[in-house]
């Protein structure tokens, strides 16, 4: 499916990688293995965007919430995020970091890539990494007011709720949910949302 196939794209997607422990436990694996294997979905995402001519993506990585978890589910997705970073810096793309980098569960390799973005290659697409990350917080401080409005939120693992991403970004973001679980991402699921985004009334509250 090429991009000429949609007369009408989203400039800013938000992506929330939904049920990489419950994929783990469907495949006899440990809760905190699960994250390792959302790693690569998020880049076949990456390339497909840019196929596609997307300005912009937000990847939901961990909430301040999520710390709560076991601290090995913790250490696992903290882990996580900053292997996916560390795989980014060799790619094509203008990053910024935006969470709680005052808390020690801000992982210290994402540092100089908090609160600036920094380019990466050709820097052909925006991406935005929710790190440590909580909707309070972001209010209280206007952390992410350089992110400009989403268009279109996709989130994986059938939950229907945003979870608190990006809630001043997220106002008139249209939202399509994927029952299948993150690490089982496939091509056909963004060619899903992209459809359905072509149906939707984008009238911002007009």
């Amino acid at each position: 499916m090429e991009a000429k196939s949609f007369k009408r794209l989203p400039k800013h997607i938000g992506i929330i990688p939904d049920g990489n422990r419950r994929w783990a436990e469907s495949h006899n694996k440990e809760k905190h293995e699960g994250y390792s294997y959302g790693i690569n979905p998020g880049f076949e995402l990456y390339n497909l965007c840019i196929h596609f001519g997307i300005q912009e993506m937000t990847f939901y990585g961990f909430t301040q919430d999520n710390t709560k978890r076991p601290a090995v589910q913790t250490k696992a997705f903290q882990n996580a995020c900053v292997e996916a970073v560390m795989k980014l810096a060799h790619r094509d793309a203008n990053l910024l970091v935006i969470g709680n980098t005052k808390s020690p569960l801000f992982p210290k390799e994402l540092l100089p890539f908090a609160n600036k973005r920094v380019q990466f290659g050709k820097g052909l697409i925006n991406i935005n990494f929710l790190v440590n990350y909580g909707w309070q917080w972001d209010l209280s401080s206007n952390a992410s007011k350089s992110i400009p409005r989403i268009d279109l939120i996709i989130r994986w693992g059938g939950r229907r709720r945003l979870s608190g991403f990006l809630p001043i970004q997220s106002v008139y973001a249209d939202i399509y949910v994927i029952d299948d679980l993150w690490p089982d991402f496939k091509k056909d699921h963004l060619y899903e949302a992209l459809s359905w985004y072509q149906e939707q009334d984008i009238t911002l509250g007009g």
